[in-house]
């Protein structure tokens, strides 16, 4: 059966957050970050649906699935591009809190579920320097902050139908994409078939025990990048 990507709906959000949690299982940037003696996968399940529907709300959020099925087989979220001059609207300001408070009220319920506090600001501060070095277009970037594809359905394109889904959108609109992939191997080659090319590596050091992060920008048009 042909895949269809859409986007993501209220209905689509379990398979959305079961095919992220099998992804990032043994994610290099999970495991730094969290505890897995004290990991909640149930806590994890309810932080990743809290993004989804901001996701949904704020971004360009979708879901891969073949004609006539429900089965979420793959998933890409996306940040849309923000001028560098833009101050935040109210909307943007809302959001922000409607998120937070979202966020608080998970953590009352749950606790922390082994989420790791110190280690996930270090990870934001290095990405904020990242971001801060790269982004040099004043009219910002669409940013890929999560694309995942379930193992049975890699290698018949799911992850190309999600990837150009967007791309072909910043290209027509002559927009640069950012991506920050937690594996330079194998991750790197794949993205830098769609035109991603290298563009900084992020340390997150904590007292020595450190993962690196890879940073790719594709520019408008871009062309794949030789393996």
């Amino acid at each position: 059966m042909p895949v269809r990507v859409s986007l993501l709906t209220e209905a689509d959000i379990p398979g959305a957050v079961s095919a992220i949690q099998q992804a990032f299982a043994d994610d290099p940037y999970n495991n730094w970050v969290f505890d897995k003696s004290t990991f909640n996968p149930q806590r994890n399940a309810a932080s990743l649906g809290i993004r989804c529907r901001w996701g949904m709300r704020n971004g360009i959020f979708h879901v891969a699935k073949e004609e006539g099925s429900d089965e979420v087989l793959g998933v890409a979220c996306w940040l849309k591009p923000q001028p560098a001059d833009q101050p935040p609207t109210w909307h943007d300001w809302i959001e922000g809190w409607r998120l937070w408070f979202n966020q608080v009220g998970m953590n009352l319920y749950y606790g922390r579920g082994g989420l790791n506090v110190k280690r996930y600001y270090i990870w934001k501060e290095a990405q904020a320097k990242a971001q801060s070095a790269v982004w040099t277009d004043p009219r910002g970037y669409y940013f890929l902050n999560i694309m995942v594809v379930l193992p049975k359905a890699q290698g018949k394109g799911v992850g190309r139908l999600m990837m150009e889904a967007v791309t072909k959108q910043a290209d027509a609109e002559g927009m640069k994409c950012y991506l920050e992939s937690s594996r330079d191997v194998p991750n790197m080659q794949i993205y830098g078939r769609f035109g991603f090319k290298f563009a900084k590596e992020l340390e997150c050091n904590d007292d020595g025990t450190a993962i690196n992060l890879y940073a790719m920008v594709r520019e408008p048009n871009a062309v794949p990048q030789a393996n």
